[in-house]
């Protein structure tokens, strides 16, 4: 093992097969999601300043010529992939096709990409709606793949498996070339979020309908589902530091034997969840609505618990430094400023 001193004069200890240094090229996709910029603020606070991104209308990730081009030309040594369609219960259950085909296609191209052109390490964004819907509490990485998903967005996590099982392929045929890691978030949230009315996760969906409800003055707020539904979330700049320590310190774990995959993957979550019906309570709290809070059981619930175990994280030494409870008071001076500006 080697020893690493960033910006901050932080002693990292080498136990994965690259480490990042300061002046190596790095690649965020997706930096002006959610993920993406709070992993570019992370960066830049540890002193990385060669940071390449694009947006959209500058390279299409579904387009595979494209992406093979800007990675021969950019020849990036390290990949953050952040990069996704993403939505809540609503847009996932309405569009399942777009959500596994457009997320498989960016996916595919740009791991694929990182591959033929050497890049050193490739981090790739997953997600905890990988694992089944009656899965053991807490969900241990090796409960993928072991019963049925939940329905409501399918799509987008075969996508996400399927992502992942790319990457566990590559590092298992190509040990001396392929160095990919997945990380498997619970729910995020933070500032930056997308506040769109129909289409946004809860925390931001639930921020909007609460706000509002004070605005007007309304007696009371409708939650979907039953308020029984537990959910697990981290802060948006938690999850980027996270992932910042694995790229420095994590290759996953090698196979046992030759062309037998390892493990690949692991969980990022702080710990512990809450019901939907706590959530609502708190974040009543927060924005100050003083009405009732009632529960619509015609619209799903989801998942009936996620909780993920990232006892594999916290071995290594990681932990998460925000409270739920400051999250949520910086999200929602957040959504004050910037409700109007959502993503369609």
């Amino acid at each position: 093992m080697e020893e690493y001193k960033d910006k901050e004069g932080e002693i990292i200890i080498m136990k994965t097969k690259h480490v990042m240094q300061i002046n190596d090229k790095i690649y965020v996709a997706g930096h002006n999601g959610l993920v993406g910029s709070a992993i570019i603020r992370k960066l830049r606070k540890k002193g990385f300043e060669n940071i390449i991104t694009r947006s959209h209308s500058e390279l299409d990730l579904t387009n595979q010529s494209e992406v093979q081009a800007f990675f021969e030309t950019e020849k990036p040594d390290y990949v953050f992939m952040a990069a996704a369609k993403v939505g809540g219960i609503q847009a996932n259950r309405e569009a399942l096709d777009q959500f596994m085909y457009i997320n498989t296609m960016i996916e595919f191209n740009t791991i694929m990409a990182a591959f033929n052109t050497g890049v050193k390490k490739f981090c790739f964004l997953g997600s905890g709606c990988i694992y089944p819907r009656e899965c053991p509490q807490p969900i241990k990485e090796e409960y993928l793949l072991t019963s049925p998903l939940e329905i409501t967005n399918e799509g987008y996590a075969l996508a996400k498996i399927s992502g992942l099982k790319l990457c566990e392929y590559l590092n298992t045929h190509h040990p001396d070339k392929a160095d990919f890691i997945s990380v498997m978030p619970c729910n995020l949230y933070g500032p930056g979020d997308n506040y769109h009315p129909e289409h946004s996760h809860v925390i931001p969906a639930l921020l909007r309908k609460f706000h509002d409800a004070k605005v007007n003055v309304s007696k009371e707020v409708v939650m979907w589902g039953t308020g029984s539904a537990m959910r697990e979330f981290l802060h948006i700049d938690d999850i980027a530091d996270a992932c910042f320590f694995l790229m420095q310190n994590y290759s996953g774990d090698p196979g046992n034997e030759p062309n037998v995959p390892g493990m690949s993957w692991i969980n990022i979550g702080c710990g512990s969840d809450l019901t939907m019906k706590e959530l609502g309570a708190k974040i009543a709290g927060i924005v100050g609505f003083d009405g009732d809070i009632t529960y619509d059981h015609i619209h799903p619930d989801g998942t009936p618990r996620k909780l993920l175990d990232s006892s594999r994280l916290f071995d290594l030494g990681w932990r998460p430094s925000i409270s739920f409870e400051e999250g949520l008071k910086q999200t929602y001076e957040d959504y004050k400023i910037n409700k109007d500006n959502y993503r369609k």
